[in-house]
């Protein structure tokens, strides 16, 4: 639970003050009788305690030109309250005001959580070796190129590549997510992660600006910045709103006593009509409405920064509520995009010894396949073992292995030394391995699709995407396999960028009115057919300025389930920001109705304004506990 800052404090104490005397001088005035002035003088000191910030307020404003907010009404309501001579109605007004306002506060403070957790993610200082000596400096002091030293329970300052040691990582300040991530010698880390064991160095290789934190940090600063089309109609409703209530309360205080004096001869009722009009200027203030739907969106906003998913403004929320379609590129998004040892096929040997001999040939080779090959291997190649290495550009290895020739490669590179290899079955790169020219079996390497992306198609059908699409420019045969076991509506295969903007194009002339078309790529060269989208997804940003840049939104590991449940936020959100929307509209109207029909008192007037306030309040504070559970 966070700590409350030392205003709301001041504001509770103040509030519980008056709420004792309000409650002593109640009794006191209904034993002791007392004049009316004296009564005044009683109740207005009582008042000035919660009341005198709203009254302060409401000057600034006016002389600022902003007049019709809801301390002018409060203010009004209140004063008007006191000069028709119901002074413990005016306390009880500005009473239940101020602890509504609190709640709003407190409220706020709460769904701006999860985004100052972000906005802490930096030290401000860093242990630096300098001159052979450890000095601690301040952050925006070093360069690139300088060696730190991060110890155990530290967060990473900058961002760096370890050069010496290896511990483990907690990156759930960045991502949310609570594995925590090995690092080694030649590892590329983040500054904002917190360092859990070994005592490890770095080099810096980006100054603090330009960090990848401090670039989340930047972005979620100005995620509030963009308001959605329903917070704009709200700010544009209260606008004309409120001086339209002011407008109708004076008529209702004037026009029915002059319409009573003059046409009907009852003489001039000023008070209770007076009394009405100040019931209805309480219920009218719009405050369930102007804090609620923010506070909706704002909520929806600091639940996915918690989440590891970025918005870079609430406006996007909304939009990504709306989607139709979604389109997805194929590699780094749905696929790990790294090569894997996905099959082995061997021959009168066991697997485990045909993958070490195809290890320890290409063990002196640089290329991808030769790397997926040592990382099946899980272990340091023995250089006493191999001898006499030999690597054909584009085919394969030729080596010494335990003094036996072992080849490597692909099957034309077989053929070549007159050596029958067997038919390959499926889709990827194959590596055949001969022994002493006896063919010994295949490898089968491929890119291999992320372990919860069928979770993450499974959440966008369930949040009504009516197409999941995939581009991609692999062959049609790769495509086809991501796609069948994706189940997805339609994949393209064979794109080149030109072909994705055209295709792109397409499905924004299929959308339905008020449906929306969403992208979802790595964000490093996907920038013209984000362009055709409504809403950019960028996976992995964690590791790309590119993408952090370049997207609306920014999942910031290699989750596709959180493409997921950036929907389910989105759509949770706007929903309850309607169901505020609803809810205060009715529940005012009707109660304005019978204030100025006089059969709604000022008890009443005020569970109109701050009770409906709070329990809006209640319902937006929902969004910032959504999670990927089906309700």
């Amino acid at each position: 639970m966070q700590k409350l800052p030392i205003s709301q404090k001041k504001m509770i104490a103040q509030i519980l003050i008056a709420a004792v005397l309000f409650a002593a001088a109640e009794i006191f005035v209904s034993f002791v009788p007392i004049p009316w002035y004296g009564q005044l003088a009683l109740f207005a000191v009582i008042y000035l305690i919660p009341g005198w910030n709203v009254l302060k307020k409401s000057a600034i404003h006016i002389a600022h030109g902003q007049i019709f907010d809801e301390n002018f009404l409060m203010a009004v309501a209140t004063i008007a309250a006191f000069a028709i001579g119901e002074y413990p109605e005016a306390v009880e007004v500005i009473l239940f005001y101020q602890i509504g306002t609190l709640f709003e506060k407190i409220a706020v403070g709460c769904s701006r959580q999860a985004v100052s957790d972000l906005l802490d993610l930096c030290p401000d200082e860093a242990t630096v070796q300098r001159n052979g000596k450890e000095m601690v400096i301040p952050c925006d002091e070093i360069e690139i190129g300088e060696r730190i030293i991060v110890k155990p329970g530290e967060k990473i300052p900058l961002d760096g590549i370890v050069v010496k040691g290896n511990s483990t990582l907690d990156t759930a300040a960045l991502t949310g997510e609570y594995i925590p991530v090995a690092i080694e010698t030649g590892s590329e880390v983040c500054n904002g992660c917190m360092n859990l064991n070994g005592v490890v160095e770095l080099i810096v290789t980006k100054i603090a600006s330009e960090s990848t934190a401090a670039k989340i940090m930047e972005l979620v600063e100005e995620s509030t910045s963009a308001k959605t089309k329903t917070e704009r109609f709200i700010t544009r409703f209260a606008k004309y709103y409120t001086p339209c209530v002011v407008i109708a309360a004076i008529i209702l205080a004037i026009l029915p006593p002059f319409v009573q004096g003059f046409l009907l001869s009852e003489g001039y009722h000023f008070t209770q009509w007076i009394y009405r009009a100040l019931t209805f200027l309480i219920i009218s203030c719009p405050c369930a409405l102007v804090i609620s739907v923010p506070l909706s969106f704002f909520g929806g906003i600091g639940c996915a920064s918690k989440n590891g998913i970025l918005v870079k403004g609430s406006n996007y929320l909304e939009v990504l509520a709306k989607a139709q379609t979604v389109v997805m590129d194929k590699t780094g998004t749905l696929t790990e995009g790294k090569f894997h040892v996905t099959e082995t096929k061997p021959i009168d040997i066991s697997a485990t010894v045909l993958l070490e001999q195809a290890a320890l040939a290409e063990s002196a080779s640089n290329h991808p396949i030769a790397k997926s090959l040592l990382e099946a291997y899980k272990k340091k190649p023995d250089s006493t073992r191999i001898c006499d290495i030999h690597e054909v550009a584009g085919k394969g290895v030729s080596a010494i292995v335990d003094g036996k020739k072992v080849l490597a490669g692909n099957a034309d590179f077989l053929h070549e030394a007159e050596i029958s290899t067997h038919s390959e079955q499926g889709n990827g790169t194959f590596v055949h391995v001969a022994i002493d020219k006896n063919y010994v079996g295949y490898l089968r390497i491929s890119d291999r699709i992320k372990e919860d992306a069928p979770d993450a198609m499974r959440m966008l059908r369930q949040s009504d995407v009516n197409c999941l699409a995939m581009l991609t420019g692999d062959n049609e045969s790769v495509a086809k396999e991501v796609s069948d076991f994706l189940a997805l509506d339609e994949v393209h295969a064979k794109c080149m960028p030109g072909d994705k903007v055209r295709i792109m194009q397409e499905y924004r002339q299929k959308l339905s009115k008020n449906r929306t078309l969403v992208f979802v790529g790595d964000g490093m060269n996907d920038a013209p057919v984000l362009a055709q989208s409504d809403v950019g997804v960028a996976m992995g940003g964690l590791r790309s300025d590119a993408a952090i840049a370049a997207a609306d939104l920014v999942i910031l590991d290699d989750k596709p389930s959180k493409i997921g449940l950036a929907m389910r936020i989105a759509k949770k959100t706007v929903a309850i920001a309607k169901e505020n929307i609803i809810f205060a509209f009715v529940i005012k109207a009707a109660i304005l109705l019978l204030g100025a029909l006089g059969f709604a008192k000022i008890g009443l007037a005020v569970f109109a304004d701050v009770g409906v306030a709070v329990i809006a309040i209640l319902n937006a504070m929902r969004t910032m506990w959504i999670t990927n559970k089906k309700e």
